[in-house]
């Protein structure tokens, strides 16, 4: 365990240095991203033929795709980051403070990558305006697609509202070393405060967090995005009560992974150990080991009652899912990974933080998998096929697959940037830990006298 006092210092490290490696890193994920733009403004000129989506296409009826699949991926990780952190506020679990800003900016980074998705998907982003915006009075009343951009929005509104009332707090105390350059934004961020506001926003905050932990379960990742395919009768790998708990635990594996990651390159980048510790790892490795069983748990659900003496059409899904080795590989990758957490908890030498990060490197790979198939055999196997009785056989095209590496570099570059312009880490996170370790060292000091 480090002994090093955690200061004020620490966490400006990431505003005021710069090494060759951060542009190495700005200048990899600019590259992909830019590769995955010029494949999207093809499909703009070409139009989604280009990927055979949005038709009946060459995969025999498959709709959607990669792209939906990777948006509920997107959407699970953000609203399981925000869970993280308003956890943290609310049930009082101050070990975690440290990673809770990262998990409420991995929100934000999340939700711009989802939407982003819903743009790439409409096929022309003017759809947007002409088919979303302008009839929202009329589509908002029977269109789960439109309540889905309602709550997103919504989400997204909450978490930057969270996400700036902490912020002024921090940037007024840190103002003197932050840079000039960009003092009209400290200005803006900042606009009326007095330190008065502290204890209201404290109260505000914890209302927030509040209602993002009501709202998770009943509206969000366990409410309308599982409802746009529970409900439809006719999917029969869609439809059924299990999928807003099933999409709900996918959001907090995927999120707490991501947050793993994080974490770990923020402290080996910037020196935190005595910041971000190993503790914090340990912890959030046993969480990942939890909502990945439940994960689990639901899938056996749903294979049992798929597989045994099930309706003709459940059961022609269900033989898909057996015959299909990305699923099979999917499975076996958060089981080994619950295997590993579980192993560890038994003998705590098998914890490292590089096997922390390749857990979280395998259940994202997991769950992101998980969800391709699931949007592409739901639509693969209806209940009546209008066209043939052979389903078709979906393979994603290039555009599809950049636009997944795409988005990851599109968070990456946006971890980057905030970097560069107010702490990742609380200054009540620091000012927290700093208390504490006194507090333990004076302890120390009284038992030796």
């Amino acid at each position: 365990m480090s002994t090093k006092t955690p200061r004020k210092a620490d966490i400006l490290r990431p505003i005021q240095n710069t090494s060759s490696k951060y542009f190495a890193l700005v200048g990899g994920a600019g590259l992909v991203f830019t590769l995955f733009l010029i494949g999207w403004f093809y499909q703009l000129y070409r139009g989604m033929v280009v990927t055979g989506l949005s038709d009946w296409g060459t995969g025999g009826g498959v709709t959607w795709g990669l792209y939906i699949g990777a948006f509920i991926w997107w959407v699970g990780i953000a609203h399981g980051g925000i869970i993280l952190s308003a956890a943290v506020r609310l049930l009082g679990m101050e070990r975690y403070m440290p990673v809770a800003r990262l998990a409420e900016l991995l929100t934000i980074a999340g939700l711009s990558a989802a939407g982003f998705y819903i743009i790439i998907h409409l096929g022309r982003p003017d759809r947007m305006v002409t088919s979303v915006l302008t009839h929202y009075h009329i589509t908002v009343h029977n269109s789960p697609l439109v309540w889905d951009v309602t709550v997103i929005t919504a989400y997204f509104v909450l978490t930057a509202t969270y996400l700036s009332l902490t912020l002024r707090y921090d940037v007024t105390r840190l103002r003197g070393e932050l840079p000039d350059r960009l003092g009209p934004v400290y200005r803006f961020m900042t606009i009326g405060y007095t330190e008065k506001e502290d204890e209201i926003v404290e109260r505000m905050v914890w209302w927030l967090a509040l209602a993002i932990i009501i709202m998770a379960p009943l509206l969000l990742h366990g409410g309308v995005i599982p409802w746009l395919f529970a409900l439809i009768p006719s999917m029969p790998g869609w439809f059924g009560a299990i999928q807003g708990p099933q999409f709900l635990t996918i959001a907090l594996t995927s999120a707490i992974s991501g947050v793993i990651l994080l974490s770990y390159g923020f402290r080996w980048a910037y020196d935190w150990d005595h910041i971000i510790t190993d503790d914090i790892f340990r912890g959030l490795t046993l969480w990942l080991g939890f909502f990945s069983m439940l994960f689990l748990w639901l899938q056996l659900q749903q294979m049992v009652t798929g597989s045994f003496v099930a309706p003709v059409d459940l059961t022609h899904v269900w033989e898909a899912n057996f015959g299909n080795l990305l699923y099979l590989f999917a499975i076996g990758l958060v089981l080994v990974t619950l295997a590993y957490i579980f192993a560890q908890t038994i003998r705590p030498a098998l914890f490292t933080k590089k096997r922390a990060v390749v857990a979280g490197l395998a259940v994202l790979t997991a769950t992101l998998t998980e969800k391709i198939l699931f949007v592409v055999d739901g639509l693969l196997h209806p209940t009546f096929d209008i066209y043939d009785a052979t389903p078709g056989v979906y393979i994603p095209s290039l555009i599809e697959v950049m636009s997944v590496l795409g988005t990851i570099s599109m968070v990456i570059l946006f971890f980057l940037t905030v970097a560069k312009v107010f702490p990742v880490v609380e200054l009540h996170a620091v000012e927290h830990l700093r208390e504490k370790q006194e507090h333990e060292q004076g302890s120390e000091s009284v038992r030796h006298d």
